[in-house]
């Protein structure tokens, strides 16, 4: 099976699986003319889906493609063809968002950004810290990022709630509604965390009438994506003090242009798209497991069905 590698770490992933399945032929570069001559060759393609995308504008077309993102928005765009096998990356980036989500969790709870101020203006700051333990949180988002970082919640002593594409049973959460109760969730929650894909439906889901839901005490973390928030609506809400604060991983553009307000909006933390980084080694067991399901004609995990968009 010959396989294409468009990835920006081309090299280390031809290596990782040289390594891991050395049966296959590895065609990869880092020049993207070489990628085009390559690709008409090479029936299963590896990569990010922006250089993936950029092959398929060229009129080259896969049997089966394999992202090595969770999110595969560039591949949906308009006009681009949809008559092959894609699959997202799964399964690889439970853990790492899980600890992400409790670093802004526990630095909230711990007022560590004020005790750094308070350290600067060499104040003793003797505030007692407070616990997660009793609090209720909010996985916009359930399905298998969602589901990872609900269960590494859940021996803090939180309680859990979900909102998914419909209402559903799902442990360990209490409840897991459709996005329509939405606003009644974050009315009762001191965390909201989202982790919604980026589809039609989710676009602009938090917007003014939303935030004026929140607590006032609650943390909002936007891990999903970025046009999920109506970015005027969270900074005026910030400000107007609808909510606690809110830690934003994505934005609509990234780099975040120098003159968005989210660069100096109040309680507003960036963390630069740091949140779940693919890790390659985990991203290629991911690939030569799917390999395998693959020539035995089996299905494939992260199979994206194209009409969702996830």
């Amino acid at each position: 099976m010959r396989v294409l590698i468009a990835e920006k770490d081309h090299a280390l992933y031809a290596r990782l699986l040289g390594e891991a399945a050395p049966d296959l032929e590895v065609l990869t570069s880092g020049d993207s003319a070489a990628l085009a001559r390559f690709a008409p060759d090479c029936p299963v393609w590896l990569g990010q889906p922006d250089l993936l995308a950029s092959l398929l504008r060229q009129g080259h077309t896969p049997q089966w493609m394999q992202s090595t993102w969770a999110g595969i928005t560039p591949l949906l765009a308009a006009g681009l063809p949809r008559d092959y096998r894609l699959t997202r990356a799964v399964g690889i980036f439970g853990q790492v968002m899980a600890e992400y989500m409790l670093t802004y969790m526990l630095g909230h709870e711990r007022d560590v950004l004020s005790r750094l101020v308070s350290q600067v203006e060499r104040r003793w700051d003797a505030r007692p810290g407070r616990t997660l333990e009793g609090r209720r949180v909010l996985i916009v988002g359930t399905g298998d990022i969602g589901q990872r970082v609900a269960e590494f919640l859940l021996p803090f002593g939180v309680t859990l709630y979900g909102v998914a594409n419909s209402a559903r049973e799902q442990a360990p959460f209490v409840e897991v509604a459709g996005l329509e109760a939405l606003p009644r969730l974050v009315a009762q929650v001191d965390y909201v965390l989202n982790l919604l894909p980026d589809t039609p439906a989710t676009h602009d889901v938090y917007n003014a009438a939303l935030f004026q839901r929140f607590l006032p005490t609650a943390l909002f973390i936007n891990a999903g994506r970025g046009a999920a928030v109506v970015d005027a609506d969270l900074v005026e809400a910030l400000k107007q003090g609808h909510l606690a604060g809110a830690v934003i991983d994505v934005c609509r553009q990234e780099p975040l242009p120098q003159r968005h307000p989210f660069w100096t909006a109040w309680g507003l933390l960036l963390t630069g798209h740091s949140s779940a980084p693919t890790s390659p080694a985990a991203m290629v067991r991911l690939f030569v497991e799917n390999v395998q399901a693959y020539a035995a004609g089996q299905g494939l995990r992260g199979e994206v069905d194209f009409a969702r968009g996830y």
